[in-house]
């Protein structure tokens, strides 16, 4: 078993108080949501629930949630690249991806080029018509020479890519518990929890899997990529049901800590506000009447004469519910970097007072990301904005919740680009001005070999901080584009999930320093 040293990390036996039932396992957590966020909230739309007739009258308990199997990587995976470590910062060396998918429903007697055009717009046509002629357009395996091919049923579509993925804080990811049952680790913020958008190697399944042996692990619950904080594994299938049906019985305790603007009220406040999400591409929420009920308790820790120190008790789990609730209390998280920009109108949303469309706010956002050049903290790019709703609808969104739930090697069914939505988990100011530069007509797949020989990370010679020639594509706009790295300030959010208890468990992390009473900006 790994414990760190400095960590609540308690197996609590006794039972106490008997006001809930008796706890049926070693383990219990959160249901699979979407972030702090998405460790708050559920994703998607759940199955109508079940009533239960308890002695106090009628409450609702969800139905048990569809599990998916251990995502499992293995040594192919962890070897398509490397990382480095440079300026405070964890970054991936450039690399080729395929991505996988059979031919949808709604192509099938559309040709090639027609589903490029309307459903895959994060590149041109000029670029498709390079990759097939470079060989990285598959159909059925066999090399795609002619974009008008007609599609039909159960046709199987692979894209070779060269990806370039976000960098995220260097922070290592400390181990607070590991036994039979459960892993428990600290997640540092910036890192989403398993491949979705444009992260994969980033994250925290794969550096469990490639630095720490720890594979086939189940997601209990998920983190917002910006929260860090208390995140829960489970390390079979039996276990991970165990835990989600006492989640469902309401037995777990979450307990956050943030750091927001203003003196935040010395008695305890409740917010009760319902919330709607507003783009699940942006990954955007807004308290609103036609939103979903949720509970989120606060209280002050301290304040230090500008901001305050806040615990935060969500009763429920909403996407994003901590950080919309405080922004529409007036005390948005210091530095977040949604609900606390400039975009939202001089009171910042509070009260709920935005004074926009849903469009216009989503546009301002984007805008107001595009003049800092900080997209990739926003985590979208300017693929993902460009990309069609019909394309969001056919599951190239990257959503993560359905990224975890994907396999492995294809956990994007885009054939194309990989794109994001909120959490989701969630990036390029210019990558739409620049063109792709097309290959010759004489370019074919032996040549493609060389260029991903060429461009392995482990074969790479040069500075870590270095683009060399090798690791270029010719057919790839992100290799032509130098855009400033953002700093390790930049990537950490004053959102951390401190402490998760059960009836038979709690696991807590340190307290962050940005979170010490003394503490100033």
């Amino acid at each position: 078993m790994r414990r760190a040293g400095a960590v609540c990390a308690a197996r609590v036996g006794a039972w106490l108080g008997g006001a809930l039932p008796p706890p049926r396992g070693p383990g219990m957590a959160e249901p699979a949501p979407g972030a702090e966020g998405k460790a708050e909230g559920e994703e998607g739309a759940a199955p109508a629930p079940k009533k239960r007739r308890l002695a106090g009258g009628e409450r609702y308990v969800p139905p048990p949630r569809k599990l998916s199997a251990g995502v499992s990587f293995g040594p192919a995976h962890f070897a398509e690249t490397s990382y480095y470590l440079e300026g405070g910062l964890r970054k991936v060396r450039p690399y080729y991806f395929d991505f996988r998918t059979y031919c949808k429903g709604r192509w099938v007697g559309r040709s090639l080029r027609d589903v490029f055009d309307t459903e895959f717009r994060a590149q041109p046509l000029s670029y498709y018509r390079a990759a097939a002629r470079a060989g990285r357009l598959r159909l059925n395996e066999e090399p795609v020479r002619d974009l008008d091919v007609v599609l039909r049923n159960n046709d199987f579509l692979r894209n070779t890519v060269h990806r370039h993925e976000p960098p995220v804080t260097a922070q290592p990811i400390e181990i607070l518990v590991e036994d039979d049952e459960v892993v428990v680790v600290d997640k540092p913020s910036s890192l989403p929890v398993h491949p979705c958008g444009r992260f994969r190697h980033n994250t925290v399944i794969f550096i469990l899997g490639k630095e720490h042996d720890l594979k086939e692990l189940h997601t209990i619950h998920r983190l917002d990529r910006m929260t860090s904080g208390v995140l829960m594994f489970a390390k079979t299938a039996a276990v991970s049901k165990r835990i989600d049906e006492q989640v469902r019985e309401r037995q777990l305790e979450k307990e956050y800590v943030c750091r927001v603007v203003g003196e935040f009220p010395e008695h305890e406040v409740v917010c009760e506000e319902p919330i709607l999400v507003v783009s699940y591409k942006v990954g955007v929420c807004r308290v609103d009447p036609k939103g979903k009920f949720c509970k989120t308790i606060f209280q002050r820790l301290s304040y230090n004469g500008k901001t305050s120190v806040v615990r935060c008790l969500p009763r429920t789990g909403r996407t994003h519910q901590i950080r919309v609730h405080l922004q529409y209390l007036g005390h948005p998280i210091v530095n977040d970097p949604i609900y606390n920009m400039a975009a939202w109108g001089p009171a910042r949303g509070k009260g709920g007072e935005i004074g926009k469309t849903d469009e216009e706010l989503l546009k301002a956002l984007v805008e107001e990301h595009r003049s800092k050049q900080s997209l990739d903290i926003l985590g979208i790019s300017e693929q993902d904005l460009n990309s069609s709703a019909e394309n969001e609808d056919s599951g190239n969104s990257g959503d993560c919740a359905r990224s975890a739930q994907a396999g492995p090697v294809s956990e994007n069914s885009c054939p194309a680009e990989d794109t994001k939505d909120p959490e989701k988990d969630a990036e390029d100011p210019e990558r739409n001005d620049v063109a792709a530069h097309p290959l010759n007509s004489g370019t074919n797949p032996e040549t493609l070999e060389k260029y991903k020989e060429l461009g392995s990370c482990e074969n790479q010679g040069g500075q870590a901080g270095e683009k060399s020639s090798e690791e270029k594509d010719p057919l790839c706009a992100e290799c032509k584009i130098t855009r400033r790295d953002p700093s390790p300030k930049e990537l950490v959010m004053y959102l951390h999930a401190l402490r998760y208890k059960g009836a038979e468990f709690e696991y807590c992390s340190r307290m962050p320093e940005w979170a010490m009473d003394d503490w100033e900006e």
